[in-house]
Formats: structure tokens, sequence, C-alpha cells
């Protein structure tokens, strides 16, 4: 793979990654800068990794296992996954929208587990913050900096309300290309083709051809 393919995949894993760092308690994300929580989580991230041989090494077990405990507190990933699948996601039903969810993150996690691998010296610097303390919606921006070219890593967060409140990650932008709106165009033809069940069941396939023998680490 090319050398900024590679930095690519890495940046793009470590955003997923930065979603599933040390979830802060209720208290802590509702008062947090979203800035100050990019920041931290990022960087809780890079060490967590950094001090894990197996997850470096792409052990798909460590990695979903991450994902599935750290991740749900930092992301809307309902929202996520709609923005996704577009206009259909309207008309899916629960049973069809739970499937679209497990299969979505199934595919990024397969997709970027091997670009751990990639971490090793990196670091984040996150830009001054645009916007104000009333905004409900903003972009935090990054740059990953290490061997090579910094590579741009953007953050699109809302703040949520009510139990749980403080800023949730719904979207990412990895060298100027935003995971949603990449994903979008390449599940449209296959929603329009064969709708809601068409896209879970190339999902799947899909899923089915990238799994391999989790790595022991």
């Amino acid at each position: 793979m090319h050398r900024r393919t590679l930095g690519r995949a890495a940046a793009a894993l470590l955003a997923l990654a930065a979603m599933a760092s040390l979830a802060p308690s209720a208290a802590w994300a509702a008062d947090e800068a979203p800035d100050a929580f990019i920041k931290r989580l990022s960087d809780d991230t890079l060490d967590a990794i950094k001090a894990d041989k197996s997850i470096q090494a792409g052990n798909l077990d460590k990695v979903i296992a991450l994902v599935d405990s750290k991740i749900m507190p930092n992301v809307n990933f309902q929202k996520m996954t709609a923005a996704a699948v577009g206009p259909a996601w309207r008309q899916a039903t629960p049973e069809q929208r739970t499937r679209l969810q497990q299969e979505f993150k199934t595919l990024l996690v397969r997709t970027y587990a091997g670009a751990l691998a990639q971490v090793s010296d990196q670091t984040i610097q996150v830009k001054p913050l645009r916007g104000t303390a009333e905004d409900k919606e903003i972009v935090v921006r990054t740059e990953v900096r290490g061997r090579g070219d910094p590579i741009q890593l953007d953050y699109r967060l809302e703040k949520t309300p009510g139990e749980g409140a403080g800023w949730k990650i719904y979207n990412l932008n990895v060298l100027g290309a935003w995971l949603v709106e990449n994903y979008r165009s390449q599940f449209a033809p296959e929603v329009n083709a064969k709708g809601i069940d068409g896209l879970i069941a190339a999902l799947t396939e899909r899923n089915k051809a990238n799994a391999g023998p989790a790595r022991k680490g």
C-alpha cells in the first residue's frame, strides 16, 4: 500500500479509536470544551495504542472489544449510520436499522484495523476553534503529526442534552474527505437498486470477504 494511503488509513482509524478512548463521565463531558474533549481523547488513544502491542498488530478481537466498550459513549453512531445510508434510513424498520449499524461498524473496524500498526511517534495538534460557546454543532480541526506530511483530521461534533450530556462525534474528515459522505456515495447505488435489505446483504458479504483470522498479540 502507498505510504500516503497508509497514513490516511492510520489517521482514519486513529479518529475512530479516539472516539473509543477512555470515556468521560457525564459531568466531565457536559462541561468540557469541544477542542479539549478531542485533544484528551486523542492523547489518551495514542498512549493506549502505543502501550498495547496486540492492538498495534491488528488483533481484531482487541480492536472490536475496544470499539464495543468505548465508542458508544463518545459517538452518535446511529446518526452516523443514518447519514451514510441516506434518505432510505427513514423507511428502514428498527430491525433493519440495528443490522445496518452492526454491519457498518464491522466494516469500519475491519477496513482500518491493520492501520493501527502504523501508529508509532504520532502526536495530535488541535487547531484554533472556530465557534462560540453557544454552538450546538461544531468542527474541531486537528493534524496528526509524525513521520511524513501532517495528516488533516477533523471531527464534526454535536452537543447532546439530558443524561450523558456532552459532545458526541458523528462524522470525521481525513485529508479532505468526510467519512459519512464517502460511504453514502458507495451505499447509494446498492440502496437504489435493491433497497435496504440489498444494502444489508452487500455489507454482510463485504464484511465476510474482509474477515480473516484474528491475529494474536
